[in-house]
């Protein structure tokens, strides 16, 4: 399609060189969107650097938190079908279990990181984030209900609905009460009621331990060898642990704005603001919202694992960076941002 004069991007030579700046050592794959074409797509550096193996564009890796707008998805299609409302309480479908979560604690609260239990990894108790280990072998974290061993005995931090706190173990949570609601499997429902309606075709919950041949290894370092195997679960439980593609991200953008996966008044519902982030971002449900315009962003940050996308439902501007180690994709989301200046604040204060 012919770019409206209006569009707020720089011109495609201009992108060129401000990723020419920027790509030298980043590990993972770009694609940029405009009016609907494709102006950029490329991979850099290594899938798996012991066996050489280079990456492309049609390689796996894993998003990190970009997992919780999956699993904010999942949730909300099951509100739609009636399984779940936005106002169930997390009480009653845990039973006995995490005794310590406020009976008052819903659904929403919880997508909206406004529920204030007590989160088994606090992102603001570490300087850097490879310092965190999980509590309990990670080969026995794979699958939601094994999560609860890793989340109970932590207390209430605030009362529920109160306030905006990032909170991962939430949206393990999410996925537990998801299962525990529609009686099937979390991956299941993310495939069935995401992955599907979407056309997602290279989305999944892999196990870190039987990657296939598509999947990049993450590793925590921009060089070196050491991997991020024993640094996260070995299946991811609603917080993080999928492997996407970047044209799968972009695929994503597109069929929530038109409707494949949650209709339209619910959609609205997830991209309204909740709350507004000491940095001025603002959250609905499962989404970053950006300050000032009408866009959104997924993202994530883990142990070996870096990714932002950033999406203009008017379609001026889709893009999405995906990287195999912990810090490679936040000088490319600025390099984007700065020929972007429609997503220049909401990559203004990336890690």
């Amino acid at each position: 399609m012919t770019e409206p004069q209006a569009s707020p991007t720089g011109s495609v030579e201009q992108l060129d060189a401000a990723l020419g700046l920027v790509v030298e050592g980043f590990s993972g794959v770009i694609r940029v969107i405009v009016d609907g074409g494709i102006v950029h797509e490329s991979a850099h550096g290594w899938a798996d650097r012991a066996h050489q193996v280079p990456m492309t564009v049609a390689t796996r890796i894993g998003v990190a938190s970009g997992a919780k707008t999956f699993t904010a998805l999942s949730v909300l299609a099951l509100v739609e079908q009636g399984v779940l409302s936005l106002a169930t309480t997390a009480r009653s479908l845990l039973g006995a279990d995490l005794p310590l979560i406020d009976a008052a604690v819903t659904i929403e609260h919880l997508l909206a990181h406004r529920s204030g239990i007590g989160d088994y990894f606090d992102e603001e108790q570490f300087d850097d984030i490879t310092d965190y280990a999980m509590p309990v072998p990670v080969h026995r974290l794979d699958c939601p209900e094994a999560y609860l061993a890793v989340l109970d005995g932590f207390p209430m931090t605030g009362t529920p609905g109160a306030e905006f706190r990032y909170n991962n173990g939430g949206f393990v949570l999410l996925a537990l009460l998801a299962e525990r609601a529609a009686g099937r499997s979390y991956y299941d429902l993310v495939d069935e009621l995401v992955c599907r309606p979407a056309g997602l075709t290279a989305t999944a919950f892999l196990r870190s331990d039987e990657l296939p041949g598509d999947a990049a290894v993450g590793y925590l370092h921009l060089d070196g060898p050491r991997t991020n195997l024993l640094h996260l679960p070995v299946r991811g439980g609603g917080d993080g642990g999928i492997a996407t593609t970047a044209t799968d991200i972009t695929t994503l953008w597109e069929a929530l704005f038109s409707g494949q996966v949650i209709g339209d008044a619910l959609r609205a519902d997830m991209t309204r603001p909740r709350s507004t982030d000491s940095y001025g971002d603002r959250y609905g449900l499962g989404l970053w919202i950006d300050p000032t315009a009408t866009a959104f962003r997924m993202e994530g940050y883990d142990a070996g694992a870096s990714f932002r996308s950033f999406h203009s439902p008017e379609g001026w501007v889709t893009w999405a960076v995906l990287s195999n180690t912990s810090e490679g994709t936040w000088p490319v989301a600025r390099a984007l941002a700065g020929w972007c200046p429609t997503a220049a604040e909401a990559v203004s204060t990336a890690e």
